[in-house]
């Protein structure tokens, strides 16, 4: 299975490159793991709604750009599904054994994710109701890879 990690913005701690470049290495024997980093658009402090609106169009077109044809692609969004790491390793899992080669996280801006990127979607996923940094939502997410790999495969790590 090919998953790709496709985000916006760059990371600029590092710990947070550290803890990705871990779960990086341990996913490499489960999985072949891409991360595509697309650079942000600045968002000035006083952007109204229709600036929005214009920069998460922006992004959302790199973040289509970057995604092949056949890909099954799982947003990132607020309003998706919340499913514990079970169900998300029975999620990856049921499309690695239903012929799927290829899965696509998409983590968008600062402003979330166009209607174009959500609509293109294949399944929208939320990891809470709440809003994270994007740098420290790669480690969870990548972190939550890992974990559903080792619940497939029996692998103590789960708790």
């Amino acid at each position: 299975m090919k998953i790709t990690l496709v985000t916006v913005g760059k990371i600029k701690e590092k710990f947070f490159s550290d803890a990705i470049a871990e779960y990086t290495k341990r996913l490499s024997r489960y999985c072949k793991l891409d991360i595509v980093q697309l650079p942000d658009e600045k968002t000035p402090d006083n952007a109204g709604e229709v600036m929005e609106r214009q920069i998460k169009e922006k992004e959302g077109e790199r973040i289509l750009a970057s995604i092949k044809d056949g890909t099954y692609v799982i947003a990132l969004a607020i309003e998706g599904d919340m499913l514990d790491s079970v169900k998300l390793s029975e999620k990856i899992d049921s499309l690695g054994i239903g012929g799927t080669s290829q899965i696509a996280f998409v983590i968008g801006g600062s402003l979330g994710l166009s209607d174009a990127v959500l609509k293109r979607a294949d399944y929208k996923l939320s990891f809470s109701r709440m809003t994270f940094p994007h740098q420290l939502m790669r480690v969870i997410l990548l972190e939550q890879i890992y974990r559903s790999y080792r619940i497939m495969y029996g692998e103590p790590y789960h708790k």
